[in-house]
């Protein structure tokens, strides 16, 4: 009994820290090629609410979202 607990235990550790190292990786890799916003979005979002925006407000709208990642 207590040398199935171990096994699983023995097991279950390298599989998380494997999981773990695997996830981060993959999420970098998938971050890199498809970056949540930049500014061409931002400035396209402006022009479709009707609003024509300049490079400030563009400047301004991406050190919002930058300071909340």
């Amino acid at each position: 009994m207590l040398h199935d607990i171990l096994m699983i235990v023995i097991g279950l550790i390298p599989g998380l820290i494997i999981g773990f190292f695997g996830a981060r990786a993959f999420m970098k890799s998938y971050l890199k090629k498809n970056p949540p916003i930049n500014e061409q979005m931002v400035t396209a979002l402006m022009s479709s609410m009707g609003r024509k925006p300049n490079s400030k407000q563009v400047k301004q709208v991406m050190q919002q979202m930058n300071r909340y990642r």
